[in-house]
Parts: C-alpha cells; structure tokens; sequence
C-alpha cells in the first residue's frame, strides 16, 4: 500500500473518500486503524465513547483485509473502513452490555443482521458504543460504565441513547457508526454531537435479534418502534452505509421488501420546486429561543437558496408523551424486566427505569394509547398529502449538562424531564424517514440539528433533500476543541 497519510488526515477522512482510497491502494487499512485507534486512546478517558474496544480484532481484520486488496482478491464496499457498533446491537463474541449490570458479562453467540451486513462488507469493527440502560433514555449514563461526553463541551451530555456512536463520530474515532433509535436515539446524538443520522423507514432496516438472553428474553423488543440507522459526519456516509445494511431479511417480519433505492445515487440532484412543510413546536413543544433561532435560519436556506415553497404548520395531532410511554411498556418484557429487578436489585439499575417497570400499567392505557398513535398517524398522512418534506427541530434545546435526564425549564415553562424529545418520537409512531443534520451552533459553540422527514417509505428524498442543504450549509470542515488541529 502506498500514499499513507498523517493520523489527522486520516481521522478526518470521510468514508466514502476512505473507501474509495484503499480499494485503489492508496491507502493502507492497518495505517488507518492504527490512527484511530491512536486518536481513541487519547480522546476515551475524557469522551468514553466506547463501552468495549476491540483494538485486536480491528487490526486482525485491517491486515486481513489489506492482504486480500494486495493479492487482487475481492474484497467488500466497506473494507478497511472503521465501524462503531451501538452496545444494544448484538455482536457474536464481542460482549452486548446494554448499559445493564444485569448484562455486564453477556457475550452473544449471534450478530444482529447489520453486523453480518457489516462483516460481509469487510468493515473493520472498533468496538461497541456506550447507552443509557437498554435505551430507555436520551443521555448517556449507566450503572456500568463512565458516561458519555459531548466533544464539543465534555461537561455536557452527547445524548442517547446511541450516546457513544455521536460521540464517536464527532471526535473522529472512526467515519461510521450504528446507532438504533426507538424514540430519537438516533437523531438525539446526532443533533447533539453536530453530525448527521438517519432513522430510515420502518422495516428499511432489519433488526434481529437486539439484546436477548435466555434468562431475560426480549427486554429490548420495541418491535414496532426501532429503527437502526447510520451515524456519519456527511450525507454521502450515510448513504454509503445504507447500500450496505438497508435490504429485506425473513428474521425481521417488519422488513420492506427491496425498493431498488440507489443510496449514492439519491445525494445527487436539486430539490427545487418541493413543497416543505415548517412546525416550529408541533403547537405544544416548549422550545429554546437559540434552537428556535438556528431552525429558523436553517429553514430560510430550503426557501431562499433551494427553490423549495416552505410553509409553517401545526399538525395538530393530541399531545402524545403518555402515549409513547404506553406504547414502550406495551413492547417491553415487563414479566422479564420485573424479574431482572428482583435478581440484580433495584439498587444496580438506573432509577427511572425501575420506576417504569414496577408501573401497573392498565389495558385502558395501552389501548388510549394504540387510539393516540392511530390519531398522529390520520393526522400526518393528510398533512404529507400537500408536502414532499416536513423540517423541525429535531430536539427543543441544545446540548445540556450530564448527570440529568434532561431539562425542568425551557423557555420560562416547568416540563418533565423528557419533554425535550417531543420533535423525535412522533416519527417512531407513524414510521417515517427522519433525519437530523447539523443546523447551526449556539452562541456558545453548540450544535443544533435540523430534523427533515419524508412522506411514508420515502427515504430517497430525505437523502436527497439532506446532501442539498449539506451544500449549501456546510458543517463537516468544522470539528470540536478536543480534537486539536486537523
């Protein structure tokens, strides 16, 4: 292999141009693991992106690799291209910890379908990204590991619950990373961390098996929530890691047969002359006036410099918190979870969660919230009849301090400590491609997302619509302080 580049070069690197480069022998994929896994070294005492690393198996699989491009052998779309894997996504032999001491020594003996995905393309596996405990949270904080921190300020949270993946990609430890997202988790860190995420459409992804045991089954199944999407500092990254993990599969019953979608292909092209649909607060949400402002200026760029017609809206669905709650319960294996409580003690899971789980939820919730899902889905197809894309903040406020589930006050108004996430989880509920792409920053140097979403199954556009604005507004060139220069 020739042409190999400084360690900030080659952190730097988008996955595409990586790709690209080693496949043409330019570049050595054992010289791009070791830089970064050299930047991991020095930036994980203070981020703690990664919850387990696997620096031998990522050098094994580079050399691997690197031997079969030299002798002409045909080699995957991703090889020798980093990868951080979400810790609630199964891993064969690479332990699945899912932020629960109740699963801090649970090796899989089985890779979820994206892995197998990911193996078969000859991406190089760094290790798995650290989550709140089995997801059920929008930071990153455990009982097991150190928590998360946001490179752009790390006494802040980079969200969740794929905290690590946002972390990890900001920071450039590696170009990709999977995260999963069941009410945000996904889109949260991504907006966080000032990088792009992709929440495909429901079933675009297959998910199987998710966090199992055969003591604790299905304590992570939000079957008809979850989504596993790329987190990548480009458009074009996204779409990459989409032509390889996007696709139908008989363990997930929920999967879309294939579209034919050209993932590359949709990051090319204008949007002018769509029509885009603007709610600033779904006509209930509590918003930070910084948010409110970076949005808003974010918005004037799809009328002024893309040719699109842009219009604000309230969809004016009920209010749908306790529902989503509802739902989550429904899902989940509340026999299991009650059982884990009692075997681990309550003492040595996170306290929120405990709470939840020892809820007596009723049938009457569970079916109030079923009509409140039914209600969100009637009103936003009749909205999505008039616009190709609907934009809103994807959280309703910037990055805040770790150690909290999330803000008591936005605006002047007292919430619950979730309500930030009101922009995310109603595209959960109807299915939705949704997206969260750097929209500005703070005062402060904090990173805003923009959240784009796409009429039913229509990923295309969100890609699309993403790479547009993504050139007219470009953040990739611009990284935390942590980083030093690049």
């Amino acid at each position: 292999m020739t042409g190999v580049q400084g360690t900030d070069d080659v952190c730097s690197m988008t996955a595409v141009t990586m790709a690209r480069e080693i496949r043409a022998k330019r570049l050595s994929p054992v010289e791009v693991t070791k830089a970064v896994l050299g930047r991991m070294e020095r930036l994980e005492p203070t981020l703690h992106a990664f919850c387990t690393m696997t620096a031998d198996l990522a050098m094994d699989e580079a050399a691997r690799v690197e031997a079969a491009i030299a002798n002409g052998k045909p080699v995957g779309p991703l090889a020798g291209v980093p990868v951080a894997i979400k810790d609630l996504i199964c891993t064969k032999g690479i332990r699945t910890v899912s932020g629960s001491y109740a699963y801090k020594d649970f090796v899989p003996d089985e890779d979820d379908i994206v892995v197998e995905r990911l193996r078969a393309a000859d991406a190089i596996i760094l290790g798995k990204t650290n989550v709140p405990e089995f997801g059920y949270s929008g930071v990153g904080q455990n009982s097991v590991f150190p928590t998360t921190r946001n490179p752009w300020n790390p006494e802040l949270t980079s969200g969740g619950s794929s905290a690590g993946s946002g972390a990890s990609v900001a920071a450039g430890m590696g170009p990709l990373a999977l995260g999963s997202d069941g009410g945000g988790s996904v889109r949260i860190p991504s907006s966080f961390c000032g990088i792009y995420g992709l929440k495909g459409s429901m079933g675009r992804v297959p998910l199987y098996p998710g966090t199992k045991d055969e003591r604790y089954p299905g304590v992570s199944s939000w079957e008809s929530l979850e989504h596993i999407g790329p987190m990548t500092r480009t458009v074009a990254d996204t779409a990459l890691l989409m032509s390889v993990i996007a696709g139908p599969d008989p363990r997930d019953r929920m999967s879309l047969p294939d579209s034919g979608i050209d993932w590359l292909g949709c990051t090319s092209g204008d949007i002018r002359g769509l029509r885009v649909a603007y709610s600033s607060d779904w006509g209930y949400a509590a918003v930070d006036p910084q948010v409110r402002a970076v949005v808003g200026q974010a918005v004037r760029v799809f009328s002024e410099d893309l040719g699109c017609t842009v219009d604000e809206v309230d969809p004016g669905w009920p209010h749908p918190y306790e529902a989503f709650w509802a739902i989550v319960a429904n899902e989940s294996d509340l026999r299991g979870l009650r059982a884990m409580v009692d075997r681990v003690g309550a003492e040595n899971m996170t306290p929120h969660i405990v709470e939840f789980i020892q809820t007596e939820w009723t049938a009457e919730q569970f079916t109030d919230a079923s009509m409140v899902r039914k209600a969100v889905q009637n009103k936003m197809w009749r909205l999505m009849q008039n616009y190709d894309l609907l934009l809103t903040p994807t959280l309703a406020v910037p990055p805040f301090p770790v150690g909290i589930q999330g803000p008591t006050t936005i605006d002047g108004r007292e919430v619950e400590p979730f309500e930030w996430l009101h922009f995310t989880y109603p595209l959960n509920f109807t299915g939705q491609p949704a997206a969260s792409i750097p929209a500005g920053w703070t005062d402060d140097g904090l990173p805003i997302g923009l959240q784009i979403v796409g009429r039913h199954q229509d990923d295309a556009t969100v890609l699309r619509a993403s790479a547009a604005f993504e050139a007219a507004a470009p953040w990739a060139h611009r990284w935390p302080a942590i980083i030093g220069n690049q």
